[in-house]
């Protein structure tokens, strides 16, 4: 394992490369609460072959959320991103990527809490790893629904916060819903009428929204 230590303007993360299902992984690792944290907080990044990255704004602000919250917390590159080995596997490797982070920082922590987010193809796969691990609470943000199985999933049964942007052009927003809806049991849907796909110009609005959600 290498790590090298990084600082950012919420707090320092120690860059780490870990054994994935496909070679090494690339993980920023945050302890803003060491030993007083109950849980640890892992995000997970959009598409890979649309330029995402653990490095995405919305990503970010999800660690920032959970480290808000009283997590220490993860984002990590899936398999083929920057450092991280290994190439895109349509979801089924992301999710391999994934359960080898849980597993990872669960040998080091094995009574704390996972809690698990993502954005859009980030949303899927955080999504499917909560039907597979115990997980206490999920955030997926514009889970791309029409492009991936995800009608397919068994219940979630974590406090789970779903979050849509009303003009989303990448993900439909009439489809996200009703997916929503179907699901039993239901997440806390959380809409935001002005908002794209991205987030722009409301991620504070976004990460105060999902902790009032979370702890509400």
């Amino acid at each position: 394992m290498i790590t090298t230590q990084v600082t950012t303007q919420t707090v320092a993360e120690t860059s780490t490369m870990i054994d994935g299902p496909a070679g090494q992984l690339e993980l920023m690792v945050a302890e803003p609460h060491k030993e007083h944290s109950k849980a640890w907080g892992i995000v997970c990044h959009p598409h890979p072959l649309f330029g995402g990255t653990m490095h995405n704004k919305i990503v970010t602000t999800l660690v920032k959320t959970f480290q808000g919250m009283g997590a220490n917390t993860i984002r990590f590159n899936f398999r083929g991103v920057m450092r991280s080995e290994g190439q895109f596997d349509n979801g089924e490797g992301e999710l391999d990527d994934l359960l080898a982070v849980v597993d990872w920082i669960l040998q080091q922590h094995p009574q704390q809490e996972i809690w698990l987010a993502g954005f859009s193809f980030g949303g899927y796969i955080a999504a499917k790893g909560a039907t597979q691990i115990a997980t206490t609470k999920l955030v997926t943000v514009a889970p791309p629904v029409q492009h991936f199985p995800m009608q397919n999933l068994p219940p979630i049964k974590c406090r789970w916060v779903l979050v849509q942007g009303d003009l989303d052009d990448v993900v439909p927003p009439k489809e996200v819903l009703e997916w929503a809806e179907s699901r039993d049991p239901k997440p806390i849907i959380l809409r935001f009428p002005e908002a794209g796909h991205y987030f722009h110009g409301l991620l504070a609005e976004l990460r105060a929204r999902i902790t009032e959600a979370l702890t509400g």
